[in-house]
């Protein structure tokens, strides 16, 4: 599944799309950032809650293409500017993370 995907075939909502459209990996669903740190995969998503500027330097950190938030969170400039910078692609959903998780991995 490519990155677009997320949008074009699960329905997620792209809030930031400056970002190369490669193969999603993996995924990874966690709100803590040193978990994801230290065991999402290179090229995979991560479904969390965090919408904030860390979470993308942490995405960024540990390679990944994607950042899906759940539960119709809401990032503010600051995060959609530093996905921008990092090229990682932002997406919304009002599904939970478990919902959400099983659509991804439905999906790869």
């Amino acid at each position: 599944m490519k990155v677009s995907n997320l949008e074009t075939d699960l329905g997620f909502t792209c809030l930031q799309n400056s970002y190369e459209d490669g193969e999603i990996t993996g995924g990874y669903t966690s709100d803590l950032l040193s978990d994801v740190m230290a065991h999402a995969s290179d090229g995979g998503i991560l479904i969390t809650i965090q919408a904030h500027r860390n979470t993308i330097a942490v995405a960024s950190l540990a390679g990944l293409r994607a950042v899906l938030l759940c539960n119709g969170r809401e990032p503010d400039e600051e995060m959609l500017s530093a996905a921008r910078d990092e090229g990682v692609a932002v997406f919304r959903t009002d599904k939970n993370q478990f919902q959400a998780s099983c659509l991804v991995g439905a999906a790869l």
